[in-house]
């Protein structure tokens, strides 16, 4: 039986971290973690939070591999509504990340909290 997107995220959702931009900017700073936009670079040209690394949803596990081999490395995903961010966390774990949260809050929420 084929599932949903909003089903498929909703499991996703349930087995991940997920935190708050406010939270975010304070564990950022705390574990020295890196945020990862996972939008396309269109989307990240036009608005994006200021200190962010945009890597786009399809290829967030073979360049995270590249760019932070550390299995520990705090990470913390967002997008504009959270279903990429929780598709690509899901990945990151399935690949042997350990640490990584997703930021559940608008992109104007995240925006505002990282300037």
């Amino acid at each position: 039986m084929l599932k949903t997107i909003p089903e498929v995220i909703a499991e996703a959702r349930a087995s991940l971290t997920v935190i708050s931009a406010e939270q975010a900017v304070v564990l950022v700073k705390k574990e020295q973690g890196v945020i990862i936009d996972v939008r396309e670079p269109s989307e990240y040209a036009e608005k994006s939070a200021q200190g962010t690394i945009n890597i786009p949803r399809g290829l967030v596990e073979m360049k995270m591999l590249q760019l932070y081999p550390n299995e520990t490395q705090p990470i913390f995903l967002h997008c504009a509504t959270g279903a990429r961010a929780i598709l690509s966390a899901e990945q990151l774990k399935r690949v042997g990340y350990v640490n990584v949260s997703v930021i559940s809050s608008s992109l104007d929420d995240i925006c505002r909290a990282f300037t």
